[in-house]
C-alpha cells in the first residue's frame, strides 16, 4: 500500500472515529449563554398513560443566577416544572409555579425523586428511544431547543456519554 493511501485511510478512519465520539455529546448537550443543559431524557410511558417526568442538569458557569420559568413540548397538552420533596413521611410533589432557580457558578439536577419537567395530558405515549422535542424557557438565556432522549420503563439517569 503507497504512503497516500495509507494516509487517506487513516484520515478517513479518524474522521469516522470523530464523529463517533462526538454525536452523543452534540446529540444530548445544549448550551445558551452561561448555561448548559446535560443530557435530557425521559421514561418510556405505558399505553394510555397521561404524565411522563422530563429530567436533565442545568449548569451555570456565569455570574448571574438564571431560572427555568416554563417548557413546552407538542407531545404533552401542557408541561410544569416539579419538585418531589419528603413531607415527614409522606413524599410530596409540587408545581414551582415561579419556576426552577439555577444558581450561579452552580447547577441543579432534576432527577428522578427531586427537581423534574412534567409531560402532562400527553398525546401519545413515550417509546424507548425515541426524542421528543421540547423547549425550555429561561429567565435569563431565553429559549433553548432540546430534545428528550426516552429511556426504558423503570430506568434510573442513563450513562452520560462524553
Amino acid at each position: 500500500m503507497s504512503d497516500f493511501s495509507r494516509a487517506r485511510r487513516r484520515a478517513v478512519l479518524l474522521a469516522v472515529a470523530g464523529l463517533a465520539l462526538g454525536l452523543p455529546a452534540a446529540a444530548h448537550d445544549y448550551k445558551a449563554g452561561d448555561l448548559a443543559i446535560d443530557h435530557p431524557w425521559a421514561r418510556a410511558t405505558p399505553a394510555g398513560a397521561r404524565v411522563a417526568g422530563g429530567y436533565m442538569t442545568l449548569r451555570n458557569t456565569g455570574a448571574a443566577a438564571d431560572r427555568l420559568v416554563a417548557v413546552e413540548s407538542d407531545v404533552a397538552g401542557r408541561m410544569e416544572i416539579h419538585e418531589m420533596a419528603m413531607d415527614g413521611t409522606i413524599t410530596r410533589m409540587r408545581e414551582l409555579a415561579r419556576g426552577l432557580p439555577v444558581p450561579a457558578g452552580g447547577q441543579v439536577e432534576l432527577k428522578p425523586g427531586g427537581y423534574h419537567v412534567m409531560f402532562m395530558e400527553l398525546k401519545r405515549p413515550l417509546v424507548k428511544d425515541d426524542k421528543v422535542k421540547a423547549t425550555l424557557v429561561f429567565e435569563r438565556a431565553g429559549r433553548v431547543e432540546v430534545e428528550f432522549q426516552v429511556e426504558a420503563m423503570g430506568s434510573g439517569a442513563p450513562a452520560h456519554r462524553h
